[in-house]
């Protein structure tokens, strides 16, 4: 039996430490976990009693009797996706992550996660983290960059987009490293002007400041794709006027609430409002790949992996505070 240290939600939302005991099954890995990302979703855990985080990585520990894919002292990175069927027909395609029987964060394996100092993981489920690309850089591309990557990706964006991103936070920051890398035009709207020079700087061709007294916007050239990528849903009527006909708009927004969008505008431009969500199994190797060759790295602020620590980030993400995805440190 194995034990170790792990952080976990409370019904007060105290963050509190406990342990997690697991023996190590044939296919599994024993990861020691060196980093963790800070992502908004586990703030909709906070309250209940279950390890947090998913954005995970850290070096191999030891090894199941079966597993072929990792060696003890490699580096590896998990993410939002445990497990699926492997046999039904997104599996079979390619698109394990639409899976209707996938194992995902906080509805399966609930007693481990990336906020301790190690995890028992599926080596399919486990990925190789690139020589050229940091720890700290790969742990929040496991979700924020993985969601991104599925929506620029699995919709393929062309280096001729003109692409539009709603908030320039853990998600957004993102979009506009990968975006940009893949050679399109990037407009952010932002509810933060002291955001400015920062998009400028990742590369964003252009800068909007939207707050809840904005009633109209203007911009340059109708966008082709929209990722809203804010921890709640922007007014939509603002955003379907800047679209080009026939343009996509992705919401990657945890948000619990109905989505409703002003139907006239919405038909007569012909628009797509598409899904997405995490990456496959091959989406995250490609995105690791892409990162580590173009020399992508997420601008993060870090904290230690203790309980004042993660205490500590989960408060920094919740008032706003993190430029622009908290990473624990081991």
């Amino acid at each position: 039996m194995l034990e170790f240290t792990v952080f976990k939600g409370s019904a007060s939302g105290a963050i509190v430490q406990g342990s997690t005991t697991r023996d190590l099954k044939d296919t599994e890995v024993l990861v020691r976990i060196t980093h963790s990302g800070v992502c908004y979703s586990d703030q909709n855990y906070r309250t209940q009693d279950m390890v947090l985080g998913h954005e995970g990585a850290g070096t191999v520990l030891q090894v199941g009797a079966a597993v072929t894919r990792f060696s003890p002292g490699q580096r590896c990175a998990f993410g939002y996706q445990h497990s699926s069927c492997n046999t039904c027909a997104q599996c079979l395609s390619g698109n394990d992550a639409f899976c209707p029987l996938k194992e995902c964060y906080a509805y399966a394996n609930r007693d481990q996660g990336s906020f301790g100092t190690a995890a028992i993981w599926d080596q399919n489920w486990l990925f190789h983290v690139p020589e050229d690309l940091a720890s700290e850089h790969a742990a929040p591309l496991m979700c924020a960059g993985s969601t991104v990557w599925s929506a620029l990706q699995l919709y393929p964006a062309r280096p001729t987009d003109r692409i539009g991103v709603i908030g320039l936070g853990g998600l957004g920051h993102v979009t506009v490293l990968f975006a940009k890398a893949m050679g399109c035009a990037v407009v952010v709207f932002s509810g933060s002007e002291g955001k400015r020079e920062d998009a400028v700087k990742m590369g964003a061709d252009e800068f909007y400041v939207v707050t809840p007294q904005t009633t109209s916007l203007g911009i340059g050239k109708p966008l082709d794709r929209l990722l809203a990528t804010g921890n709640k849903q922007p007014e939509w009527s603002l955003f379907l006027p800047l679209m080009a006909p026939r343009a996509s708009i992705y919401p990657l927004t945890i948000a619990f609430d109905n989505l409703t969008v002003p139907f006239m505008q919405f038909v007569l431009a012909g628009l797509r409002l598409q899904g997405a969500t995490i990456s496959s199994r091959q989406g995250l190797l490609e995105m690791l790949d892409f990162a580590a060759r173009n020399k992508i790295t997420p601008w993060i602020t870090e904290f230690p992996m203790t309980l004042e620590g993660v205490s500590n980030a989960m408060d920094t993400l919740k008032s706003g505070g993190v430029r622009y995805r908290a990473v624990l440190r081991a």
